[in-house]
């Protein structure tokens, strides 16, 4: 029974230790892929300006794409990692955790896959070039931003299971399930309220911070403390259920 106790302790501290990091690696993976590439490539409703931008810098594309496949990578990692960190506290809550944040991923996939067929198209002569690839990448922006929306769930409950136990400092799990009703309100309202864009623009400028530092805090908590955690006789319990 110790050994079988140490074994799920272990689990836990890998998961908190690999997730820490994937989050670390996925957070400057987006700034750079999102954040940088992709802002300064694409010219919103102006698909001529985005492919002379692409065709200027074609390698800066690829390497938006190449970003955009480590953060699903990244992505995986943390759906196994916060699911084996979280289990010891609600195994069922955890499970569905897990599965959200892997929904997201696979939405997250078949988003970026739409950017591989727009660098394919870049490098073709087909009759009206900017229209067509201008097309692929509102399509990566529209499916992303309704992944955001399972994202959001994703982060309420594990926001909620962190909320649950005293383990975790409550400032973070008000912060997870802030972050994630952010996510799911704003980009429901992007992709269902289109005529209140600029209002939930505005919106989102306002609720960046809660957003960004929800995951991200929890992530630097798992690296520091969540990674040496050990489970109480209440917390393995939970696990023998």
């Amino acid at each position: 029974m110790k050994s079988r106790r140490t074994m799920n302790q272990n689990m836990q501290q890998k998961g908190a230790f690999f997730s820490g990091v994937a989050l670390l690696v996925m957070t400057l993976a987006a700034f750079i892929a999102h954040g940088y590439f992709h802002s300064s490539l694409v010219i919103d409703g102006d698909a001529a300006a985005t492919l002379k931008n692409i065709l200027a810098s074609p390698f800066l594309f690829r390497l938006e794409v190449l970003g955009w496949l480590i953060i699903i990578i990244t992505d995986l990692i943390v759906s196994w990692g916060f699911y084996v960190f979280l289990k010891p506290f609600q195994p069922g809550y955890a499970l569905l955790a897990g599965w959200l944040r892997l929904l997201y991923t696979a939405v997250l996939a078949i988003a970026v896959s739409h950017l591989v067929i727009a660098n394919g198209i870049v490098q073709t002569s087909a009759a009206d070039l900017a229209h067509h690839v201008m097309a692929s990448i509102t399509a990566f922006e529209a499916i992303w931003s309704f992944g955001l929306m399972i994202f959001g769930l994703h982060l309420i409950a594990v926001g909620l299971i962190a909320l649950g136990t005293r383990k975790i400092p409550k400032v973070i799990s008000i912060l997870l399930v802030l972050a994630g009703i952010s996510y799911s309100f704003i980009h429901f309202m992007y992709g269902f309220i289109p005529q209140m864009e600029r209002f939930t623009g505005i919106l989102e400028l306002i609720l960046m911070i809660p957003m960004f530092i929800g995951e991200l805090g929890f992530g630097i908590w798992l690296l520091l403390k969540g990674r040496n955690l050990t489970l109480d006789d209440e917390s393995y319990s939970t696990i023998l259920r």
